[in-house]
């Protein structure tokens, strides 16, 4: 039978017996009842903010086949690190991973801090963060709510305020259910719960190890969590430059490290905020016919491609360089910028 107020020694214990026997086999984890390789977690963790499992274990192996350490990661190059990352979007997460690495191998000697206060210390580390590497690195009991714990705990106590003012409502609560023993173990057994069992449309009650305990179980299970209607995403326009060398060569620029793409390399870009882009003098620029269109977290972003040519190599600013075609491919080009080469070969016609 269903109840408000689910008791907590009797939740976790069935919530853990579940994930001992039926857990997500993730490269990244150790087996329930062990404690996972830190930087193991650190970097699954980063890379998993507003990303799903499946996009990031190939990134995931990919670095640890690169970098198998964190002093190795904090030894690393910016640009290279950057270039490992592209395609995983929300790049500033790729620049808080490593100047997270140089603290904790520069710094620190190569320790891991062991407890929440310690994470948080480090540049780009925020509560979740902090609290997970706490849980599961350290088997400290810290409180790991993401959004898939947000859901489990609205249901469980069938939370009829709306998202998102009730996040810190919803954190006491998970509070209270947390336990002291193994409490890396619980943490990612509410996240598998969360992405397995109570998904967000159609949860499945009738599997779940914990209905008994849940209020919202059954039919009602979907009404929850509760959304305050969400507002439109901001529309914002610009161009994008795309300047060719006979030799098929195009010019990209490093990003100021601050701000949209900080950091990565792209096409200059101008019109949708403050940067203004350093262009060759004396080059005609022909709009390229239709627009590209990109959705980032807060604003729907619509760019007109310019595209124009130089018949010899133009002096160009020191974050700039000229990229062949053949060097595209491995170059740190995000998903837009990606998107704006596509576009500016597929209207034209013209080879880069």
């Amino acid at each position: 039978m269903s109840t408000t107020k689910p008791a907590a020694a009797s939740f976790s214990a069935d919530l853990l017996a579940w994930y001992d026997a039926g857990h997500r086999d993730l490269p990244w984890r150790a087996a329930p009842g062990s404690r996972a390789d830190p930087y193991h977690v650190m970097l699954s963790e980063i890379m998993l903010q507003q990303t799903v499992v499946a996009t990031v274990i190939p990134y995931f192996h990919a670095f640890l086949a690169r970098w198998p350490d964190v002093q190795a990661l904090a030894a690393a190059g910016r640009e290279d690190i950057m270039r490992a990352w592209a395609g995983l979007g929300y790049y500033a997460r790729a620049r808080r991973l490593h100047e997270a690495a140089q603290k904790i191998a520069f710094d620190r000697g190569g320790v891991f801090p062991d407890d929440e206060a310690g994470w948080r210390a480090l540049p780009g580390i925020g509560p979740y963060t902090a609290a997970a590497m706490a849980a599961i690195g350290f088997a400290r009991r810290a409180v790991v709510v993401d959004g898939n714990v947000e859901r489990v705990v609205a249901r469980l106590f069938a939370v009829a305020e709306p998202l998102p003012a009730v996040k810190p409502h919803l954190r006491d609560l998970a509070a209270g259910l947390t336990p002291a023993a193994r409490p890396g173990d619980y943490a990612q057994a509410m996240m598998d719960l969360g992405a397995t069992i109570c998904t967000p449309r159609r949860p499945r009650c009738q599997l779940c190890p914990v209905a008994h305990h849940c209020a919202a179980a059954g039919a009602k299970a979907a009404d929850y969590p509760r959304r305050a209607p969400r507002a439109a995403r901001p529309e914002r326009r610009g161009e994008a430059y795309v300047l060719t060398r006979p030799d098929g060569a195009v010019l990209l620029e490093a990003r100021p490290q601050r701000g949209l793409l900080g950091g990565m390399t792209g096409f200059p870009l101008a019109g949708f905020d403050d940067t203004r882009p350093v262009l060759p003098q004396g080059v005609t620029w022909q709009a390229v016919p239709g627009e590209v269109r990109h959705v980032f977290t807060h604003f729907r972003l619509t760019l007109q491609v310019m595209r124009g040519s130089v018949a010899a190599p133009a002096a160009m600013a020191p974050h700039q360089t000229w990229a062949l075609p053949q060097a595209l491919g491995e170059a740190a080009l995000p998903s837009l910028m990606r998107k704006i080469l596509a576009h500016a070969i597929n209207q034209t016609g013209a080879r880069t």
